[in-house]
């Protein structure tokens, strides 16, 4: 295992591990404790890198009394195929952006904020719609999350606001003033072919279909997702700031009832992504250089009908993120919202796998489509490669090591 490799395996499980312990209480603590949380976590994780860098570079062949290879060693035993052992090596290196962006998030960027505050009267926010995309397969789940939305927006003191639910085929909703269903016709089709998730965003903006105005704000929620009253403050005081047309915040999926304790586990990586290179890149960077997710997307409706989802196929199974990288390479910027949102993780492992699959091939064309700037999506491509090579490129060949690690 590479040195590079291993710091950010050292990064993401001492970020995890405390993920996972404080996530279904993360709006419990006060300031100071938040603080204190995130000192604690920065030097939780530098004693794990130094533990793991001493004892690494302490343990290596040389302690069996075996001199490490040479690549000309390596060449006599191996001949060609030592080209091949090597690069495999260096495959580790498609592991470093995405663990230094999460390196400087969580390092820069307190992960544990105290409770957002709005910053400015009601009667200044400007209308906001949160826009669900469904199916239309569990009509009670999306009846029951719609009500529970409104009560959560509510709570929070907004009123200025719509839930417009978009699906293939009716939720049985009963249209009022806080809620919209929009049916997309099954003959509806775009000008570029786009398919999917994109298809029906892109059907929400046509002319005869919109109803909201270009200073209006958007916030993208799938069907499971539940608002709090922490991620609808920070929305409104991110709208009203009104000084960036895009932005995200974080998700959990520790909450509530858990169905399954193991794939809740895997997905508080997201979690951590959430916290370091989300927040990072567009704390620092302005732009999702490195992907975003497709809910919890906060858009100023007139820069999301410019930037436009009917960008043909390749944008149609990524749609986050060509969506995002495109926004990014026309000049809009970005910022990270406080206040967490709720989802729940796969239910079995093999949707689990189904989802990762999903997000894998999109990534894929992403990285390979020509109307996309390369030098927008040029860590999109690593991105790909790194994904693509965590998931499948799995050996049992013994590599030449060196001294720093024995694997």
């Amino acid at each position: 295992m590479h040195r590079a490799e291993c710091l950010a395996i050292t990064f993401m499980f001492s970020v995890v591990t405390h993920i996972y312990h404080c996530n279904t209480t993360f709006e419990c603590y006060s300031s100071c404790n938040m603080v204190f949380i995130h000192l604690a976590n920065i030097f939780l994780l530098f004693g794990i890198i130094s533990t793991f860098v001493y004892y690494g570079s302490n343990l290596g062949s040389h302690l069996d009394n075996i001199s490490p290879q040479t690549f000309s060693s390596s060449w006599e035993k191996y001949g060609w195929f030592t080209l091949v052992l090597y690069l495999s090596q260096y495959l580790a290196l498609l592991a470093l952006p995405q663990a230094v962006f999460n390196f400087l998030g969580f390092l820069l960027f307190n992960p544990f904020p105290g409770d957002p505050q709005i910053e400015k009267p009601i009667s200044l926010v400007p209308f906001i719609c949160f826009r669900v995309v469904t199916k239309g397969d569990y009509p009670e789940l999306v009846q029951n999350n719609v009500q529970r939305n409104i009560n959560t927006c509510l709570d929070a003191g907004l009123k200025n606001f719509i839930i417009e639910v978009v699906a293939d085929k009716s939720t049985s909703l009963v249209s009022s003033l806080h809620v919209r269903e929009v049916i997309v016709p099954a003959d509806y089709q775009t000008s570029s072919g786009a398919m999917f998730k994109a298809r029906a965003l892109q059907y929400c903006l046509e002319d005869r279909v919109n109803q909201l105005d270009d200073e209006d704000w958007v916030v993208h929620l799938d069907e499971e997702t539940l608002l709090t009253v922490n991620s609808v403050r920070g929305i409104i005081n991110f709208v009203c700031k009104g000084k960036h047309q895009f932005g995200q915040g974080m998700i959990t999926y520790a909450n509530e009832q858990i169905i399954n304790y193991f794939l809740t586990l895997c997905d508080t990586f997201r979690v951590a992504e959430d916290m370091g290179k989300i927040q990072f890149q567009l704390r620092v960077l302005r732009m999702p250089i490195l992907g975003w997710k497709g809910s919890y997307i906060v858009s100023q409706l007139g820069a999301e009908r410019k930037v436009s989802y009917d960008n043909g196929p390749d944008s149609s199974v990524a749609e986050d993120t060509y969506f995002g990288i495109l926004a990014a390479s026309q000049g809009y910027s970005f910022d990270f919202i406080h206040g967490n949102m709720c989802e729940k993780s796969p239910f079995s492992l093999m949707d689990f796998l189904q989802q990762r699959k999903r997000w894998l091939q999109g990534l894929l064309l992403v990285a390979h489509s020509s109307r996309l700037p390369f030098r927008h999506k040029c860590l999109c491509l690593d991105y790909h490669a790194f994904n693509n090579r965590q998931s499948f490129f799995k050996t049992d060949i013994p590599h030449p090591c060196s001294s720093g690690c024995r694997y």
